[in-house]
């Protein structure tokens, strides 16, 4: 199997926002620059729920890992988009429940790798690793990862709020398609994914504040984050709004009752 290189040394470029930053941002972190919480304030000035909707975003990949570790069986993990780490991070629920689950997370920005690098570590019975690469090379992730993960083996694909940030231009179904098509039957995808169909308007609003920022933003219909799952078993609910997925798996969840327009999905592979 290919080993995973060492990760390098990288200019963080500054000069203009990053998405994984400026949800750092939206979450409270301190690993972003003043582009990115200009571009926050932005969104926020939009829809002030923003930070509200981006914990619940963490909080889904927790309740789906939860699930995928422990009534699914899962032992192997591939989180790509994975953002600047904040706890729990995906290996610590998963190795809570399995301490030999292996985990691969995947980011293209040196900021995020450098804090992985210094900030997680796993279990001596699993793995934990990082890797620089961009979702539009899935053969180079699949390449790489294949240093950690057995992909003969059923894994978890996780793509958690990032598929909004691929255009359809940019090969959007096709990345996911071809990531999923190596992987063993058994295996998962977890998604969420902006809605473009809850407030249109302000949906608008907000694509082109991203497009001026310079970040590319690409909300989706239902029908339309339903492709990215066409051929796979939808596990209960089904596609469904974030909060409502699996309620009963969160443990320290704050709800409101507010409403957070994106959808969330896990699907197995035949």
């Amino acid at each position: 199997m290919a080993a995973i290189p060492p990760v390098g040394t990288e200019t963080i470029d500054t000069s203009k926002p990053h998405p994984a930053r400026v949800y750092d941002w939206f979450l409270g972190g301190r690993d972003n620059y003043p582009v990115d919480e200009e571009l926050g304030r932005q969104i926020m000035s939009l829809e002030p729920a923003t930070k509200y909707c981006a914990q619940h975003n963490r909080w889904f990949m927790q309740r789906a890992t939860r699930h995928l570790a422990q009534a699914a069986g899962m032992r192997q993990f591939l989180d790509i988009g994975s953002g600047i780490p904040t706890e729990p991070n995906l290996h610590r629920i998963a190795q809570s429940a399995a301490p030999e689950a292996r985990v691969v997370y995947v980011d293209n920005d040196p900021i995020v790798l450098a804090h992985a690098e210094a900030l997680l570590t796993g279990t001596p019975e699993g793995a934990t690793e990082f890797l620089k690469a961009d979702v539009r090379d899935p053969a180079a992730i699949l390449e790489q990862a294949a240093g950690v993960l057995d992909f003969g083996r059923p894994c978890a694909l996780s793509l958690i709020s990032l598929m909004h940030f691929i255009s359809d231009d940019d090969g959007a179904y096709d990345i996911v398609e071809r990531l999923m098509a190596a992987l063993a039957p058994g295996s998962h995808l977890v998604l969420s994914q902006m809605a473009g169909d809850f407030d249109p308007e302000r949906t608008r609003q907000a694509v082109e504040t991203y497009k001026a920022g310079g970040v590319t933003l690409v909300p989706r219909s239902r029908a339309e984050v339903e492709r990215f799952f066409a051929g796979f078993e939808l596990v209960a609910p089904g596609l469904a709004w974030l909060p409502d997925w699996h309620p009963e798996l969160g443990v320290d969840e704050v709800r409101d009752g507010t409403p957070v327009p994106l959808y969330a999905g896990v699907g197995r592979k035949r």
